[in-house]
């Protein structure tokens, strides 16, 4: 009797198990990787639940980079133990690299993305989050113009007036924008800070910078901050996954200005590293119910909320995150929640 009852409870985890990873209808049995790929993509080619993806995910320990994937790279499903997992059968043309006079890409770089870069990278060289407002007003300014202009552009020489670090001659120029408040309880989550342009130091006298302009997408004006110019690359390589704990919060900017928010937009979640978020979790979207009169009873109602898509983080700070949504039933907007899938 005690056997059979161990029996069962085996049967029912083996059960819930595979509940928890549901391959999709008509999935390949084998598939091979093309330039253009995601990892999102081909996860949704296996899986109804793309996020899922490291539970089948077998990565073999005998070849390079086994936790990156390349074009030319063929996955085979196969079952292990009643699991199903995916396993990695790696293009020999991986193990060639010719060498000539060209730029070379590294092997990283040559691995297919989680998500379409392209959808994210103009966004990523255009804003940073700053935590406090504090790294605003500590950094350094644009006092003067060249000529006492008041407005610069490309070509100009500005000057600038702070702290500036020898070992780097390279900076962008940054003008303060939103700033984000928790709406429930008021806490400066961070500030946004628009690029407007970037130049590199041709001299200095004291605390006080002259800088050759060298780019700007508006006129670079008087009190415009100045930051060190960062690599704004990503880690493009992480796989899809659910937040390791429960979590609620909210879409609270589209930092491109619309108000309606379509697939491939990126958008600003009022959560980040302090509630456990890491790049490439994903979060299902939830459109808020609208409040409505109910014509009988004339009491205020609100309609439950609905599921509208799915977005997943690519870049975290302590308190805020940008994601890209990556699948959307309908449109969305600024203060529709998000929640783990």
């Amino acid at each position: 009797m005690r056997k059979s009852l161990l029996a069962l409870l085996l049967l029912a985890a083996t059960g819930l198990v595979q509940a928890q990873v549901q391959l999709k209808e008509g999935h390949p049995e084998r598939y091979t990787v093309v330039t253009g790929d995601t990892l999102w993509d081909i996860s949704g080619k296996f899986l109804s639940q793309p996020w899922k993806w490291p539970e089948i995910w077998r990565a073999n320990p005998q070849v390079h980079d086994p936790d990156l994937i390349y074009p030319g790279d063929v996955l085979t499903l196969t079952y292990i133990d009643g699991q199903p997992r995916i396993t990695l059968n790696r293009a020999e043309s991986r193990g060639t690299i010719k060498l000539s006079p060209r730029v070379r890409s590294s092997p990283v770089a040559e691995a297919i993305p989680s998500i379409p870069l392209g959808a994210i990278n103009a966004f990523l060289l255009k804003n940073r989050i700053m935590d406090t407002p504090e790294q605003f007003d500590a950094a350094p300014y644009i006092v003067a113009g060249n000529g006492e202009r008041v407005l610069s552009g490309i070509g100009d020489r500005i000057y600038a007036r702070g702290y500036f670090d020898q070992e780097h001659v390279g900076y962008g120029i940054f003008r303060q924008g939103k700033t984000y408040i928790d709406p429930n309880t008021q806490e400066v989550l961070g500030i946004n800070a628009d690029e407007i342009g970037g130049g590199e130091i041709v001299a200095s006298e004291g605390d006080i910078a002259t800088l050759q302009l060298q780019r700007s997408t508006q006129e670079v004006r008087l009190g415009d901050r100045l930051f060190v110019s960062e690599e704004h690359a990503i880690n493009s390589t992480f796989m899809p996954s659910a937040p390791a704990t429960p979590l609620e919060g909210l879409i609270i900017d589209v930092p491109r200005g619309v108000t309606q928010i379509g697939v491939f937009d990126v958008v600003t979640l009022d959560r980040g590293r302090r509630d456990g978020l890491v790049e490439g979790n994903v979060l299902a979207i939830y459109k808020t119910g609208e409040h409505v009169r109910d014509r009988v009873s004339g009491q205020d109602v609100k309609i439950p909320d609905e599921r509208a898509g799915e977005l997943m983080v690519f870049r975290t700070y302590e308190r805020l995150s940008y994601a890209l949504v990556l699948h959307a039933t309908r449109s969305l907007a600024v203060m529709d929640k998000v929640r783990n899938p």
